[in-house]
């Protein structure tokens, strides 16, 4: 199926942590049980496509491809064994996260050989006082939790778009870093395709290079490279017209779109690759926000269907243009950008669940909770990630993983009434319908969720006291683990360098090289 020429989409429905450690196949996007009715209908808007759901052998991938065959979609299948089968049929698995892109980042590494510079080499430039600029090539929420000292936030896609009014003088040193490789090695090499005159380095290995250096990094920091005005975009506008001849990069206009969203044969994907904040001033109605450096660093959580029609959109055209010359390095056949000055949708998107959905309408607002609490007539249990609930949840909360409700819902003590929060309101609505099948303890759900706590002044216990299970829902990042931290990174950063040998003989192995001009 891989091999027809026909769109295909593998969904893999195991919690993250368990799907990045036990392994799974190169082209699949893993959607867990828990978030199914959450994530599917973006990842999936052809109900027709050709879907196959596997799991590591558990049994999550029948219950899936259940729901989403009530849900409308027409021709499922489940892959039989899951991935021990794909295994003993001689096919190759993987561990880790986003590996299509991450391999990407080690496929341009290797191809066009971004200069690098290591953590000590920077650190003597800091100290001798070099005239250069350090940017972080990660969202502002990731620069938020730990960064270079002196360095500003500016994700890859926004670089060659933001950069050259920002820096004056052409004698500048730009170096890029991320949390490990792809991202300095993507935003070194986007600077450098677009012709960006100053000189340009990765910073070998990022934040966690510069970790294992023994150096400190800040934490809390919110320094970004400003959005240019009109009068800065001359530079990248000629720059995204080099970047799409030299990468194919085709244009189309709103009645080329209106076709292509007329046809039900293929799939489309429309993506405004702008920051949120823009996406939310004025997009083209139906666009997904996917900021164009998570786009490229996270491919497989946005297109699960492969061939498939892309088409980026922004308000000018360059940073669709930078992005999309990513996507078709990756291979992905078929990328139109398309600029739209005026954006006639605004605000977030709503969330469109998976047909079929019964979210849960009873619930309680914070003040309601706060005096069921008070009165110990009430339990709250937060179906959020293990992280975000280590990270912060309402005090004296259990944590529940939603694909696990059935084995873990027994140990929460026993209480008048459960009260289920998240995150996403809507997956604490998803989660108290499943319970009602398990439990005869009444259940409602936070209005607003844990977000409605915070906003309300409520406080937030951290750590990861009263989990009722593993933590491995998530793939937790070296920085953010408790213990073993340097064994962590050093075993990450191996990784991500091994890639590249692997997919490069996986027959499903398709990155592509496009000439340098002369």
């Amino acid at each position: 199926m891989f091999d027809d020429g026909g769109e295909i989409a593998v969904l893999d429905v195991r919690e993250e942590g368990v799907y990045s450690q036990d392994g799974h196949l190169l082209r699949v996007s893993n959607v867990p049980l828990s978030m199914l009715e959450l994530r599917v209908p973006a990842l999936l808007p052809r109900e027709a496509v050709r879907i196959i759901v596997c799991d590591g052998g558990e049994g999550l991938a029948a219950l899936a491809a259940e729901r989403m065959i009530s849900g409308g979609y027409s021709d499922v299948a489940v892959l039989a064994g899951g991935t021990p089968a794909w295994a003993a049929a001689g096919f190759r698995l993987y561990t880790g996260v986003y590996v299509p892109s991450k391999a990407f980042g080690e496929y341009i590494q290797h191809e066009d050989a971004p200069p690098e510079v290591t953590a000590a080499e920077l650190n003597d430039w800091i100290k001798a006082g070099k005239d250069m600029v350090v940017v972080d090539s990660r969202p502002l929420a990731e620069f938020r939790r730990n960064s270079i000292p002196g360095a500003y936030d500016c994700p890859s896609a926004e670089l060659p778009y933001r950069m050259p009014a920002f820096v004056r003088s052409p004698e500048t040193t730009v170096i890029v870093n991320c949390g490990g490789r792809t991202r300095s090695i993507i935003g070194a090499q986007v600077l450098i395709n677009a012709g960006f005159p100053n000189p340009v380095y990765a910073l070998k290995d990022g934040t966690q290079g510069w970790k294992l250096a023994g150096f400190q990094l800040n934490h809390g920091r919110t320094e970004a490279v400003p959005v240019p005005s009109e009068n800065g975009l001359t530079w990248p506008q000629q720059a995204a017209q080099r970047v799409a001849r030299r990468f194919g990069i085709r244009c189309i206009d709103a009645a080329r779109l209106q076709q292509l969203r007329a046809d039900a044969t293929r799939t489309l994907y429309l993506f405004d690759v702008r920051n949120p904040e823009e996406f939310e001033q004025g997009h083209v109605p139906g666009a997904q926000s996917a900021p164009g450096g998570q786009l490229v660093q996270a491919t497989d959580t946005f297109i699960a269907v492969r061939p498939s029609v892309v088409v980026l959109t922004d308000n000018d055209g360059i940073r669709a243009t930078m992005t999309a010359a990513w996507l078709v390095q990756m291979g992905h056949d078929e990328v139109y950008v398309h600029a739209a000055t005026q954006g006639a949708e605004r605000g977030a998107l709503p969330l469109h669940l998976l047909a079929g959905a019964r979210p849960c309408a009873a619930s309680v607002s914070v003040a309601e909770l706060k005096a069921l609490l008070a009165g110990g007539r009430a339990q709250v249990v937060d179906f959020a990630t293990s992280l975000q609930y280590r990270e912060g949840h309402i005090p004296g909360a259990w944590h529940v993983v939603r694909s696990r409700l059935a084995a873990q819902l027994p140990k929460i003590p026993a209480t008048p009434l459960l009260v289920f929060t998240a995150a996403e309101e809507a997956l604490a609505q998803l989660a108290a319908t499943d319970a009602a099948a398990l439990t005869a303890t009444p259940v409602k759900v936070l209005a607003g969720g844990n977000a409605a706590w915070i906003a309300a002044g409520g406080t937030m216990e951290t750590g990861d006291a009263r989990m009722t299970g593993e933590a491995d829902d998530l793939s937790y990042r070296a920085l953010d683990r408790k213990d073993n931290v340097e064994k962590a990174m050093l075993e990450y950063l191996s990784w991500e360098v091994d890639l590249l040998n692997a997919v490069t003989s996986d027959p499903d192995f398709d990155f592509r090289r496009f000439p340098t001009p002369t």
